[in-house]
């Protein structure tokens, strides 16, 4: 079998390897239709040859934005690549703004959307697009022209050969894909990722992850257009793993228990709020029953692997499994045997509590520029580590700089910022990707990330703040949904909360208290501020007095992507929320 070098071989290897029935699976109208693996090629040679006839071939750069993972997205990705053309994959839940950028500064001649709200965000910038010369969707949309038109126009196969030509003259050095960085300041960043980039990284992490190759079934729900989610799907390609597409975060309950996956990736956010809603069907339980569950929850965090807790604790795990962590697993599906983690820190109590209800959750660890996986968890040969992101993968090289900075060198590195020269020198040192994460190695090869070194200040005082380790501590409270801790120049450190709107109405009506009608009277309610002061009182303890959370402001509203706080990843738009609440800054730090 020929060596996969290129990220289209992982198809055709599949293919040729596991001829599986449901390589790709989407819902469409209520009904799961599977694409078998030798369906999938066949598809993509046919919009391969579609494209050629069309005019597009070697360094085309070719846009797709979809608002869910779907079948055809795959489909499209081997067409576009096995020609020596371009994937720029844009979220769909940036600006207009954002979409004009970025279709500009890619020279994208063609877009492919999902669905109709994508189209019509694209439409309303169109014409400020120069190169952009057609729009086809994937859903039938009025007044935009389906994607299985340029299917049609591939059904003719006498170019076949043009397109073979093509894909045997593609080199694993040549440029695969610009992924746009969703950035916490600026404009967005395109990445230049090459075939070689991604293909190591498969490769290099296929090793950490257990799969029975060819009868697995994954779950994708984790946006394609990011690099993580998007490297799992080659590396299921490669492990002949069926995969089915979630229809979207709201139905992803639904999906799990139709689906019944083995696997899926997951962002630590989506792993807290399982956790919380766990926890409040328990808190609705009575007697024997509800003390049944608390007394598993509190053996399920002091879980350690590989049998350190002693004989004792393991018989005790051995109970609390059987009687209620099965039912946990039961409601992933029952087949749920591994969650992937990344994107964020994980929890330490989320990591132990999930291992300890056998779904274990394999935290890894990876930017965009690193294709991405740097380091990540694996529960074989003692490769795990709560509070870790795991070992360092083969063939990429880590060292920790003076001030802290984890460098990263190996065949994932990207190849520079797409038209960047100055910020390529910047982010590329002596071969040295700089991260821009602070982290420790311990002595057992076991990588730590401890913040971001653009996030950490100093205050006034000269003492230095790590706003993730604090933020991360603080959000383990079902009272606090997100939090931002301030105070660069300041005398002390605070925080911005937004509380969990959802779960504080809920102990508000259990305890007779009126919090009103919105969130904003919610967040002005002095109840729930002196609870949630409790919340906070008590994790300040886990640090240093010039650490701790000293003052802190509710905000009356949601933090979201579409409201500016978040990226499209989830992370805080730190600058962003600084702006938004200036005048609780003010109330902080003035009044």
């Amino acid at each position: 079998m020929p060596a996969i070098t290129r990220l289209f071989d992982f198809a055709y290897h599949q293919a040729e390897r596991y001829k599986i029935q449901d390589a790709l699976v989407t819902k469409y109208d209520g009904k799961w239709i599977a694409t078998s693996s030798a369906d999938f090629i066949a598809q993509a040679n046919q919009l391969s040859r579609a494209l050629l006839r069309m005019g597009f071939g070697k360094n085309s750069k070719i846009a797709v934005i979809s608002t869910n993972n779907r079948t055809e997205w795959s489909i499209l990705d081997v067409a576009v690549l096995q020609i020596g053309a371009q994937n720029v994959p844009i979220y769909p839940t940036i600006s207009e703004e954002d979409y004009e950028y970025i279709l500009n500064h890619s020279e994208s001649v063609l877009c492919f959307v999902s669905d109709h709200d994508v189209f019509q965000k694209i439409a309303r910038i169109k014409h400020r697009v120069s190169m952009l010369q057609e729009v086809f969707s994937f859903d039938q949309i009025e007044g935009c022209r389906h994607w299985k038109e340029v299917l049609v126009l591939g059904e003719d196969t006498s170019n076949q050969h043009e397109v073979e030509s093509l894909r045997d003259a593609v080199s694993p050095n040549d440029l695969a894909t610009i992924i746009y960085t969703s950035g916490t300041t600026g404009k967005p960043k395109g990445v230049m990722l090459s075939h070689h980039n991604i293909v190591s990284n498969v490769l290099c992490s296929e090793k950490r992850i257990p799969f029975n190759a060819g009868k697995t079934r994954a779950l994708s729900f984790l946006p394609i257009c990011h690099i993580f989610e998007r490297m799992v799907v080659y590396l299921y390609q490669y492990y002949g793993v069926s995969i089915y597409f979630a229809e979207s975060i709201e139905k992803l309950s639904d999906n799990i228990k139709e689906v019944c996956p083995n696997v899926m990736t997951a962002v630590p956010r989506l792993l807290e709020k399982v956790y919380d809603k766990i926890i409040a069907k328990g808190t609705e339980l009575t007697g024997i029953k509800k003390s049944l569950f608390f007394w598993a929850v509190s053996v399920g965090l002091k879980y350690e692997p590989y049998g350190k807790n002693g004989a004792w604790y393991e018989f005790q795990l051995s109970i609390a499994r059987k009687l209620i962590f099965s039912k946990w697993k039961a409601g992933l599906g029952g087949n749920l045997d591994l969650i992937v983690s990344g994107s964020a820190a994980l929890q330490p109590r989320l990591a132990r509590i999930f291992a300890a209800a056998e779904i274990p959750v394999m935290e890894g660890y990876g930017l965009t520029e690193t294709s991405p996986v740097i380091a990540v968890n694996d529960m074989r040969n003692g490769g795990f580590r709560i509070g870790t992101v795991g070992k360092v993968i083969d063939e990429v090289e880590v060292k920790i700089a003076a001030d802290g900075e984890i460098l990263c060198k190996g065949p994932n590195v990207m190849l520079g910022y797409y038209k960047d020269p100055e910020k390529t020198a910047e982010a590329l040192v002596d071969g040295y990707f700089h991260t821009g994460d602070i982290g420790i190695i311990d002595n057992d090869g076991f990588l730590k990330i401890t913040d971001r070194k653009k996030e950490m200040f100093k205050t006034s005082g000269g003492k230095y703040i790590a706003p993730q380790l604090i933020e991360n501590a603080m959000k383990q409270s079902r009272f606090i949904e997100q939090i931002m801790v301030i105070g660069d120049g300041e005398k002390m450190p605070a925080a911005f909360i937004q509380p969990n709107f959802d779960f504080v109405r809920d102990w508000a009506k259990l305890h007779n208290i009126d919090v009103g009608h919105t969130n904003a009277e919610l967040a002005a309610n002095p109840a729930v501020i002196s609870r949630i002061n409790q919340e906070v009182e008590s994790m300040n303890e886990k640090f240093g007095n010039w650490e701790r959370i000293k003052k802190f402001q509710l905000t009356p509203d949601i933090w979201s992507v579409d409201g500016g706080h978040l990226t499209p990843t989830m992370k805080l738009k730190r600058k962003v929320i600084r702006e938004i609440y200036a005048d609780l800054y003010d109330k902080i730090y003035r009044d």
